[in-house]
């Protein structure tokens, strides 16, 4: 019973990546029905706060109630920081092969650790230094690979966007990170994705668009959409985190582009280059090089702390 037990956290993070894996494909399906980026990008974030709304409030109305001028302000912020991830990289779906866009996409651990070094003058390891080499080279063979005739109208635009929408997601990150410490994780990713949401219904109207009038199947994709990557699956891995270490989830996590791009090769006939599948498997390693290695970094300073603390005593 209690080996079932152990292995359950890992079985939910697999489903986490399995469901998320399908995002590119579904968001592709939507812009060959015709539907615009910013559409499917509003789509998503709308469905997902409508569903997360009332849920939210039933189970943590208290702690939203209670949250300071100070806390909204950050939380508003890091839900601006979201809506162009998603603007961004559901953009770059349009342009260039799912395996680049979701290679490029999954870089933003590397720009949190440059992030932090450079806002919060955290030291970063030799290794984390690494992991950040290898991706910057995963990440020019991917530019030239596609420069060469990748998949997509125009690959490069679409790498730049992916690239784009990593550092949106890398902002958001960085910006909320002080403050999901202060809160549990539904009131956060219901301020988070709710603002996220009005950004993008906002950005879609600007840009002469409207969730009024789609396809019958593209109502399904978006609430697809919601439903699986946006709550499901990355409510799996807010969960399993509490039983699996974050450097473990970090790295299952990059299983995500890996499943994306062997759907796309199945469902969408999109294949991948050689010189594009050797970039995203380095880029993919320099990000598992840098998560490990920050993670012994945080242990070894954590365990110095408590050294000097018995010390002390």
């Amino acid at each position: 019973m209690t080996q079932q037990r152990s292995i359950v956290p890992y079985l939910v993070l697999l489903g986490g990546v399995l469901v998320a894996s399908t995002a590119a494909i579904m968001i592709r399906g939507a812009q060959e029905l015709g539907t615009p980026s910013l559409t499917v990008a509003a789509g998503r974030l709308t469905f997902a706060a409508v569903i997360l709304t009332p849920i939210a409030w039933s189970r943590a109305g208290a702690e939203i109630r209670a949250m300071r001028r100070r806390d909204w302000l950050w939380g508003l912020a890091s839900g601006v920081f979201l809506a162009i991830h998603f603007a961004a990289w559901i953009s770059s779906l349009a342009f260039t092969s799912v395996a680049s866009s979701t290679a490029l996409v999954a870089t933003n651990p590397i720009f949190v650790a440059l992030g932090s070094w450079l806002i919060f003058r955290e030291r970063l390891a030799f290794g984390v230094w690494f992991g950040v080499a290898l991706t910057v080279g995963g990440s020019l063979l991917i530019a030239l690979s596609d420069h060469g005739g990748g998949s997509g109208s125009q690959p490069l635009l679409g790498d730049a966007l992916a690239l784009l929408g990593a550092l949106g997601g890398s902002a958001y990150f960085l910006v909320g990170r002080s403050l999901r410490k202060r809160l549990t994780t539904l009131p956060y990713i219901w301020m988070v994705y709710s603002t996220a949401a009005v950004v993008l219904l906002v950005w879609m109207t600007l840009a002469g668009q409207s969730l009024w009038g789609l396809p019958p199947l593209v109502y399904l994709l978006l609430l697809g959409l919601a439903l699986g990557p946006q709550l499901l699956g990355h409510t799996a891995f807010n969960w399993s985190i509490r039983y699996i270490s974050a450097t473990v989830v970090t790295v299952a996590i990059l299983g995500e582009p890996i499943g994306s791009a062997l759907l796309a090769y199945v469902l969408l006939a999109e294949p991948v280059r050689l010189l594009q599948a050797l970039g995203g498997l380095t880029l993919l390693c320099g990000i598992a090089v840098a998560t490990l290695a920050e993670h012994r970094s945080q242990r070894a300073a954590r365990a110095a702390v408590e050294v000097e603390g018995a010390l002390a005593q």
